[in-house]
């Protein structure tokens, strides 16, 4: 059986701390106890199983800062911050669904942001009817 597009990416980044330590890193890179901060309640064996994984599927790359002992920051390779746009659609449906979640604003005038898939060639927004009609090239 032929994979998906949404397998190959469920199998990259599809576990839920991996897509939240990808949202903490489109901030910046972070070190390990940084990241540990921003994600209250993983464990530091999981954040560090969880980064290996990112690393090995070239969504993350980890640059040491330290030699003795080792230690590393942490960043997004441009794969992983090719992301931006799922976690942003992810982020919008569980504010949609969520039942304490604000959606996403506008940090200048607070007015929520209107998260949709566009064509560059078309210059238009596709709607929802239209998506059913995708086709993956």
């Amino acid at each position: 059986m032929e994979s998906s597009p949404l397998a190959a990416a469920v199998a990259k980044v599809g576990d839920r701390w991996a897509l939240l330590i990808v949202e903490t890193l489109l901030e910046g890179p972070r070190r390990f106890g940084e990241l540990q901060a921003a994600l209250p309640g993983i464990a530091p064996n999981v954040l560090s199983q969880r980064l290996k994984h990112l690393e090995r599927e070239g969504v993350v790359v980890a640059r040491a800062y330290s030699h003795k002992p080792p230690r590393f920051a942490y960043a997004l390779t441009g794969a992983g911050e090719d992301l931006a746009g799922a976690i942003r659609m992810l982020i919008a449906w569980g504010a949609a669904h969520g039942e304490d979640a604000a959606p996403p604003a506008h940090r200048l005038c607070g007015t929520p942001l209107d998260v949709r898939w566009y064509c560059p060639t078309c210059d238009t927004g596709v709607s929802e009817p239209d998506a059913d009609e995708l086709r993956y090239a």
